[in-house]
């Protein structure tokens, strides 16, 4: 993967240092970011630093001490928004059964509807592009926070990212099944293939993965992320599943929703009960945080959602 393209004079700037080194020093850009987009592409390439890195930027790049301090300035410019957006949110009684009404109350747009009654083929295959930036490393931003946890949610949480990864079968790894249905409805496979055209709330939802995941202090944000994203993911897949069959879309991209159906009914409570609700009985003080990445994911999703039925001229 090469570079994405800059959104702006920031990531021009940031992506050119990148490029020269280590024949030139990186420097930080001297302008601030021209817009939200320009910042989230900014953030978006230095967290890539920690995943697979780029054809075109040396390794060694990834704890180089100026571009850590320019992603922490653009992290906490980032966080802040995050945070304001974020209500607050308090429960009394069982934090599981307070989690599964707080996620169902949730009431927000729903692609997998529009998709499985109304979407045509061309969106659906936009859709699949945006999703591809995520789902091509599906599981790698939660993987961060193991070493961080206690030995019971750390053990759970294992178990829960063991079925991700395939149970030990490459070939049933959930990223590599959705780049084969990918490959399967004519679209590239290649890990960040279509970063250049995802909007801003794609990139959003990918920063904020990374931003929980990379940052020990935010187990609990990025565990409550986790657990909200696996309670709402098996309903809409079944949906998403039945929309692809409508559109004769390939059999191997049905498969990778259909996948999720049974998977993510027993990860929800894996996610929210042995994960999330014993690091909390365990660790009370990083419940608020908890709730904040529960709402984040809801929100973030939202915000999506928003995007793209606008663009598709569907009634949101």
């Amino acid at each position: 993967m090469l570079i994405p393209k800059p959104r702006g004079a920031f990531s021009e700037a940031l992506f050119a240092g990148m490029r020269s080194w280590p024949g030139e020093e990186p420097t930080a850009p001297g302008v601030r970011p021209d817009n939200a987009e320009d910042a989230a592409i900014a953030l978006w390439t230095l967290y890539e630093l920690h995943y697979r890195g780029f054809d075109d930027a040396d390794d060694s790049l990834e704890w180089h001490p100026t571009l850590l301090g320019v992603r922490r300035e653009l992290e906490e410019d980032f966080e802040q928004r995050l945070r304001s957006r974020f209500p607050g949110y308090r429960a009394e009684g069982d934090f599981a059964e307070a989690f599964f009404d707080y996620v169902s109350a949730h009431e927000g747009p729903s692609l997998a509807v529009y998709v499985q009654r109304d979407a045509t083929e061309e969106q659906v295959l936009d859709l699949l592009r945006l999703r591809s930036v995520y789902h091509l490393k599906e599981s790698d931003p939660t993987t961060w926070v193991v070493p961080r946890l206690p030995t019971g949610p750390k053990a759970a949480l294992m178990e829960l990212q063991y079925d991700e990864y395939g149970v030990g079968d490459p070939n049933r790894l959930h990223a590599h099944l959705f780049a084969r249905g990918l490959e399967a409805c004519g679209l590239r496979s290649e890990y960040g293939a279509y970063v250049d055209e995802v909007p801003l709330e794609i990139l959003e939802q990918n920063n904020a993965m990374s931003l929980m995941g990379l940052h020990r202090r935010l187990r609990s944000a990025a565990l409550g992320h986790l657990a909200a994203f696996e309670t709402t993911s098996s309903v809409p897949s079944r949906r998403l599943t039945q929309g692809l069959e409508r559109l004769g879309l390939a059999d191997e991209i049905v498969a990778y929703y259909a996948e999720h159906v049974e998977a993510d009914a027993v990860h929800e409570q894996t996610a929210v009960r042995t994960i999330l609700g014993a690091l909390l009985e365990l660790e009370p003080g990083l419940t608020d945080d908890a709730w904040f990445g529960t709402f984040t994911c809801l929100d973030l999703e939202d915000r999506v959602a928003h995007r793209l039925l606008g663009q598709w001229g569907a009634a949101a």
